[in-house]
């Protein structure tokens, strides 16, 4: 297992950077999240080149992303790195990327969905990183809690999770890492250097606008590459605007078809967690030691980490 290191927690007056390294965005959908770091968060914000330009559906060229969230990582004043949306575009750049100067000067980098292929270079680097909302998601319905959450965590306040029980929870206790993010992304990574160790550790998965079949192939590349034969724990969150087949149907809805397929074996596993592409999308520490507690009632996580 690797050992993760923790970049330093914020303070006020901090500064952070927002890029946009995948799909493009419109501008003035980041503003109010850029609002809230800075007057509520009171940190400085830097706002990378990619918030206003475009390329096709990228908000710009490879190289030009590149070197925008390069700049960024490299910035030794700039203590986090704040994604401005997901989409796709990181899986393209992941591999240019140079850690050198960000070993030198850790930092938090934040994001989901398409974001997972660089929290997983990040843990590769010996980090932690959250999977947490972006500049553009922060503000969405629903995220009042996803948004305190995100903010206990750049500032060392670990936030302790409680969940309402779901009826396919399988019941436990679990210790360990906690890695995952988008199973899209987790299951094109297996092969390469960012693939996911799981062994020992708490993996999470959520995903949005697949189609059932689809759920159903991805679960399968996962199991056959042994994903989810040495979990510590299991957490399934949101799988949001979830398609089938018009006729005939794929006879299963998405959280039968997981159910399937980790049904052989015997570590704890929750359904329904908020984290995912929903408003209620829970800062999750991708490398960071957490406990997990599941029982008829209810759910409880909790990270060790904390500066308290």
């Amino acid at each position: 297992m690797n050992r993760i290191n923790l970049p330093p927690f914020l303070q006020p007056g901090d500064k952070i950077g927002i890029v946009a390294p995948a799909s493009v965005l419109n501008y003035e959908d980041v503003l109010p999240g850029i609002d809230i770091f800075k007057r509520e968060w009171g940190l400085e914000v830097v706002e990378g080149e990619t918030l206003k330009t475009a390329s096709n559906q990228f908000s710009a060229p490879d190289d030009v992303r590149l070197a925008d969230l390069q700049a960024m990582l490299d910035d030794p004043s700039i203590k986090a790195v704040i994604a401005a949306r997901g989409g796709y575009g990181c899986s393209r750049i992941v591999d240019q990327l140079n850690f050198n100067q960000f070993l030198e000067n850790p930092k938090w980098v934040v994001g989901f969905s398409d974001l997972t292929v660089i929290l997983s270079r990040i843990y590769d680097a010996g980090y932690a990183s959250l999977h947490a909302p972006m500049a553009k998601s922060i503000t969405t319905d629903g995220a009042e809690l996803a948004k305190e959450s995100l903010r206990q965590m750049l500032f060392g306040e670990m936030p302790h999770y409680q969940v309402a029980n779901h009826e396919l929870n399988r019941p436990g206790t679990a210790n360990g890492q906690v890695v995952g993010g988008n199973l899209c992304i987790l299951a094109h990574l297996i092969g390469s250097e960012t693939d996911v160790d799981t062994d020992g550790k708490i993996l999470f998965i959520e995903d949005i606008n697949e189609y059932l079949y689809n759920l159903d192939r991805m679960m399968i590349q996962m199991k056959r590459a042994g994903k989810f034969d040495k979990l510590a724990g299991l957490i399934i969150g949101q799988f949001t605007d979830m398609k089938d087949n018009s006729n005939p149907t794929f006879g299963k809805t998405y959280y039968e078809i997981i159910h399937e397929h980790i049904a052989g074996f015997d570590y704890p596993v929750c359904f329904n967690f908020p984290v995912g592409h929903v408003g209620d999308n829970r800062a999750m520490g991708v490398g960071m030691e957490a406990f997990l507690n599941i029982t008829s009632e209810e759910v409880s996580f909790q990270f060790a980490n904390s500066k308290i």
